[in-house]
């Protein structure tokens, strides 16, 4: 399920926020002690903090090319957004990837009303990141820190520019953190209550020091004009930062992988486990050779903790290999027969082309899948975010009948046609009891 998508299962939908701003009323007691206080007004306020970090808030708009004839050639304005200024001195700048994709040519505005065009460094639609660059001097920067240190019931404040206002601050607090499962990109939110709407994409989200801790990028509404309810996700510094350096050095970010294939932990799996837990992933295989094999992992066994952070479900621990470089060393704490155990995965280099051939699940260009049943196809388990399955729209449970023009009656010859395969397949997938065709690249 990508950003995009309507969550019909639960009448909601997640939206893209082309602008940021968090608004929402975390009441404080009157009265407590610490709280910001200006004396020559009278009031509580948080202006100090932020007035620093505001004058790095832009508006980022996208120009795309006009696809009818146009009598000045110039492209026309697509869409809008907001970014935030991270390194004033280099001009750089972060937005979402969904603010700045197909874009032509890019502007930013600045509070102080200058404009300049913009270029696109890099971006990465796994975790919905762009970089730019602006140049120009007198700019001013926000400071990053590491998102690791937020609590629920911190107060956050989002910037940006939605519905075509001028910049706007809003004001929530943090309602959660590590929230993943909304589509089949890197997830690892920070969930907040602050007012964020159309225009909030790409906007940074702050503490009440006024210091980066995440980008706003979208959010959860249950109307069908994808107003704020309420519940806003931005993508915590601690991936966001992951993402720009690999992006400024290379324009391009480079993942590793364990090769194991995951499931989330359902209450009705837990049951047939044995298990009063209802959090962690399961792993459903280990390939041949791979990181999750040397380290003794077997189908069956529930991670609950990687790299000392608890997993909710798959989507953790993809969020968490996903931003590992490979060669590093990543801690886990798994439940086998309800006891706990320990073990250290070592993530490899990602290759897009290798199939690995599980006893009960086979791994290639971005997919886990197994047999549907007699004769009856491969059924994808796993799409990984960011790989050239899910750019291609596949999705968990469909199952593949035929791969390059031969029919496919299990994951072993779906294996074999991926791996004979050098460059795109067409297969031939069963969704919701239609055929569709999907290309499948390299």
């Amino acid at each position: 399920m990508t950003r995009s998508t309507l969550l019909a299962s639960t009448g909601a939908a997640l939206v893209l926020i082309l602008s940021a701003a968090p608004a929402a009323a975390s009441a404080q007691t009157p009265g407590v002690q610490g709280l910001p206080y200006d004396a020559r007004r009278g009031v509580f306020t948080f202006a100090a903090g932020l007035d620093a970090s505001l004058p790095a808030v832009v508006q980022v708009t996208t120009l795309g090319q006009s696809r009818g004839p146009r009598s000045d050639g110039d492209p026309k304005p697509s869409q809008g957004g907001s970014g935030v200024i991270i390194d004033a001195a280099a001009g750089i700048i972060v937005t979402n990837n969904h603010v700045i994709e197909n874009g032509q040519k890019f502007t930013v505005d600045l509070i102080d009303g200058r404009l300049f065009d913009a270029v696109l460094i890099g971006a990465d639609k796994a975790t919905d990141i762009a970089v730019l660059k602006i140049e120009a001097s007198g700019l001013s920067q926000v400071q990053t820190v590491d998102s690791d240190t937020l609590r629920t019931g911190d107060l956050a404040f989002a910037v940006g520019y939605p519905l075509g206002l001028d910049q706007t601050l809003t004001m929530g607090v943090i309602s959660g953190l590590n929230r993943s499962g909304m589509g089949d990109a890197i997830e690892d939110y920070i969930q907040t209550d602050a007012a964020v709407n159309s225009g909030n994409s790409g906007g940074p989200l702050l503490d009440s020091r006024g210091r980066l801790i995440g980008i706003n990028t979208a959010i959860l509404s249950g109307g069908m004009g994808g107003g704020n309810d309420g519940i806003a996700f931005a993508v915590p510094t601690r991936i966001m930062m992951f993402v720009v350096d690999q992006l400024r050095a290379s324009g391009e970010v480079k993942r590793g992988q364990i090769g194991v294939a995951l499931g989330s932990l359902t209450a009705e799996r837990a049951r047939e486990m044995g298990l009063n837990i209802v959090r962690g992933a399961v792993v459903y295989d280990a390939a041949p050779g791979s990181s999750a094999e040397a380290a003794g992992l077997r189908p069956g066994d529930v991670i609950t903790r990687i790299q000392n952070r608890p997993v909710a479900n798959a989507g953790s621990v993809q969020a968490t290999v996903g931003i590992a470089r490979p060669g590093a060393t990543l801690p886990v704490v798994y439940l086998r027969g309800g006891r706990e155990a320990t073990a250290s995965l070592t993530v490899a280099s990602a290759d897009p082309v290798a199939v690995r051939m599980g006893a009960g699940a086979a791994m290639a260009r971005g997919l886990t899948f197994r047999n549907a049943g007699e004769g009856a196809g491969a059924q994808i388990t796993v799409v990984e975010g960011g790989s050239v399955a899910a750019a291609a729209g596949l999705q968990a449970g469909d199952v593949v009948v035929a791969a390059g023009g031969a029919g496919v009656d299990g994951m072993a010859a779906l294996a074999r046609a991926l791996q004979g395969a050098n460059g795109p397949i067409d297969l031939t997938v069963l969704r919701d009891g239609e055929r569709t065709a999907v290309s499948l690249p390299g």
